[in-house]
């Protein structure tokens, strides 16, 4: 029964998918101009470098952003309920910014690349059920979670801190693993076995323990029937990007301890592997601030994509803007996603990568 409707929920996504496509094919203007820019099966590039094993199509780099967006919305969740109540988050503000970040990506792509439908697929399965999600949670917690909250004046229970401590590694995992491996088992067991039965306001623990189970439950065994279906469906990832650099850091490969060297070029470029996911970011500023260049990256000389948060009204120019995002529970800043070539990646860290401006991500295929 679980696997006929996860395969209803799936045919109806890409049915979604492909009313998406329609639609983006009938006029709507891509994030950005891209001036003088051919699509991608015209352009004359050279051979990569990279290993075939190691190569990542380019559109990858667009098309992780709405996979990412939901990390920063968990992030941002995290940090919010820390000292504010969690039915006061902006549930329906981000589920917004997700599917018109989406958009974007879909009309800056369109016509670039070929149509990549396991990818959008996959986007229209998290989409949905985060919206569901956020759907359910916002319609519980402004009706019900409201009510205890105001019943106990605000005062914190012990099931409100175990929910805080598991979103925080919650965040933390999935910056380095898929979503469905996290345990919900875990914080379910320590819901029943660490934050007791009695408590001086038993209408919040109730209310949160009833809460907090049913999301657990529903994660674990919707994270379950994801992990088989994705095995079943997608190959297992390398865990790291092949690089090409123009030389060798002249650093300690002690602060890169995943920086491996494969082979040095004819013409002095090195080929070597990183770490992939976020930690693909840090190794990328430390390879900047070396004043290493990266010349390609997964088999790709062509865009990649770089995300950062800084305050509303930042000067921009010059740099090629996809989007702009205000956060939603941060007023004052805006998250950007920036475009480049990849030869220009570390030219613009070593430009941008002081504050105001944080860098928050490469999206590395």
């Amino acid at each position: 029964m679980k696997l006929r409707t996860l395969a209803t929920i799936s045919v109806g996504c890409a049915l979604v998918v492909l009313l998406l496509r329609s639609l983006a094919s009938g006029g709507t203007e891509p994030g950005f101009d891209v001036p003088g820019h051919a699509a991608a099966a015209d352009r004359i590039a050279p051979p990569p470098i990279a290993p075939a094993e190691y190569r990542r199509p380019e559109d990858n780099t667009y098309l992780t952003i709405p996979e990412w967006y939901l990390v920063w919305s968990s992030d941002e969740y995290a940090a919010f309920i820390a000292d504010r109540p969690p039915s006061r988050f902006p549930y329906f503000a981000h589920l917004g910014q997700f599917w018109s970040g989406y958009r974007i990506v879909y009309d800056s792509i369109s016509g670039r690349y070929p149509f990549n439908a396991g990818y959008h697929l996959m986007i229209a399965v998290i989409g949905a059920s985060t919206s569901a999600e956020y759907g359910i949670k916002a319609c519980y917690e402004k009706l019900v979670g409201r009510v205890t909250e105001a019943a106990g004046f605000g005062a914190r229970t012990a099931e409100d801190s175990l929910a805080e401590t598991t979103m925080q590694s919650y965040v933390k995992f999935i910056r380095v693993e898929p979503w469905y491996r996290f345990d919900f088992l875990a914080p379910l067991k320590g819901l029943w076995t660490r934050t007791g039965f009695i408590g001086g306001d038993p209408l919040r623990k109730w209310e949160r323990k009833y809460f907090l189970t049913s999301e657990y439950a529903a994660k674990a065994a919707y994270g379950w029937l994801l992990k088989q279906a994705a095995g079943a469906v997608y190959e297992e990832e390398k865990e790291v990007t092949a690089v090409v650099l123009d030389r060798l850091p002249a650093i300690s490969t002690d602060s890169m301890p995943e920086f491996h060297p494969l082979r040095s070029q004819a013409g002095g470029e090195v080929l070597c592997t990183l770490p992939r996911y976020q930690a693909f970011t840090d190794y990328a500023r430390m390879l900047a601030r070396s004043g290493v260049n990266i010349l390609e990256i997964a088999g790709n000389t062509g865009d990649i994509l770089l995300s950062a948060i800084v305050p509303e009204g930042y000067d921009d120019s010059g740099l090629r803007i996809l989007m702009r995002q205000p956060l939603a529970t941060k007023p004052g800043l805006q998250r950007i996603v920036m475009a480049m070539p990849v030869r220009e990646l570390a030219g613009t860290i070593r430009r941008v990568d002081h504050p105001p401006l944080v860098i928050e991500h490469v999206y590395d295929y």
